[in-house]
This record gives structure tokens, sequence and C-alpha cells, in this order.
């Protein structure tokens, strides 16, 4: 299979939202770039417009401004193209599927793309690395929400993406956990993966290439002080 290369940019993007009478900027004019073969983290509090920049970044949702684009393999098409081999993200909300177990979860992408049995080998892998071998035949309902978020980004990681986004994806692991989580993010990226991973996980910034701080919709470089 193809291993797509790129990474990613947005320029003066933002993003408004309705809360009653109040208009409310999500998003004040944010630039942003992540390199093929980089790891970004994306620190700031809650509600700082963390998650609704990686839902632009992902086409879930459309800038009222700005300009989004994506190079290498993936310049000059948009987000909602793209397959798992191009960009793959961990939403907060997971996304399992309820009625596969937590195996065919993590061989969906496989399965949409037709590469079922090539990739038989890795997700066993991956499911080993993250101590779910011996749930490989739960469903998502028997299983902890940690275990559940070491799914999804077991799935994330399965088809070596050319972009990886992910929300919080330590929230819920222990320090063991994380750690091996953070392991698989960054070989991701040594891999050539354009990594951008939303987190207020203080070990993540220590192995990230760069730290971006968003506060009130705003962007910076560096660690908020």
């Amino acid at each position: 299979m193809t291993r797509f290369r790129g990474g990613l940019s947005g320029t003066g993007l933002v993003k408004r939202f309705r809360r009653g009478a109040e208009t409310v900027s999500a998003l004040a004019g944010v630039d942003v770039a992540v390199a093929a073969g980089e790891f970004v983290a994306l620190v700031g509090p809650s509600g700082s417009g963390k998650s609704t920049l990686l839902a632009l970044l992902c086409g879930w949702e459309t800038a009222d401004e700005g300009r989004l684009a994506y190079s290498g393999d993936l310049a000059g098409r948009r987000p909602d193209t793209f397959g798992w081999p191009e960009l793959a993200l961990v939403p907060q909300a997971l996304g399992l599927v309820a009625d596969l177990s937590l195996a065919d979860n993590v061989l969906l992408p496989a399965r949409l793309r037709g590469s079922l049995a090539a990739e038989l080998p890795r997700a066993r892998a991956l499911l080993a690395d993250f101590g779910l071998d011996h749930l490989a035949d739960r469903y998502p309902a028997q299983a902890s929400l940690g275990e559940q978020q070491r799914v999804a980004v077991a799935r994330a990681l399965l088809l070596r993406p050319a972009v990886l986004l992910a929300d919080e994806p330590t929230a819920h692991q222990d320090r063991g956990h994380a750690d091996r989580l953070l392991d698989a993010v960054t070989e991701a990226a040594r891999g050539g993966s354009a990594v951008l991973i939303a987190t207020h996980d203080e070990l993540a910034w220590a192995r990230a290439d760069r730290v971006l701080s968003m506060r009130d919709g705003h962007l910076a470089e560096g660690v908020p002080s």
C-alpha cells in the first residue's frame, strides 16, 4: 500500500459560533503549520479553541475566514476527500463502532481500504503494545474508557497516516499507558507523519518537537507562561 506523505497549514483561520444572541469567536485569525515528520503539541485551557482548530484541520468544520492547505502527496486536496492513510483522527468522543470488537475497530481502516489481510500483523502488534491483546474480542461497551481510547489511537495509527490529529489522546490513561501512547505517536512522526495533538499532558509537551499555546482563540509559539 502506498504511504502518503504531507504536512498541513492554516492561514488566518477564523471560526465563529452563535450562542443565543451572542457571537463567539472560537478562532480569531489562527496561523498554524505542521510539517511531515514533525510532532507538535497544542496546549491551552479548556474552551480556548483547540478542538475547534482540529475540527477545521480534519474537515469536520469549515472556517468562516482563512485558508487551509496540505502539502506533499496531499497538495491541492480537501480534507473531506482523505481516507485513513491520508488523515487519521482521534477525537475526544473516540467514535468506536459499538457492534464491532475492539480488534475489528482497530482493523476498520484496513477493511475500508481493502487491505485487511495485509494489516492483520500490524493490528495484532498494536493491540499487544497497548495492552489490549487479551481484550481483542470484547466490544467497546465491555472495555473501560482508557481501553477504548487506546483502541482509537491504534486505529488511527494502523495505516501510518500522512497526518495524525488527536484530541487529548492520553486523557484517560495512567502514566504507563500514556507513555506507551506517546512513544507510538513519536514513532509515527519519526516515520514521516505530520502529528498534531491537543493535550493537557505536560509530559507530551516534553516529547513534542514544538509546542503551540492557544488562549481565547489566539495561537502562539511556546509553552504557556
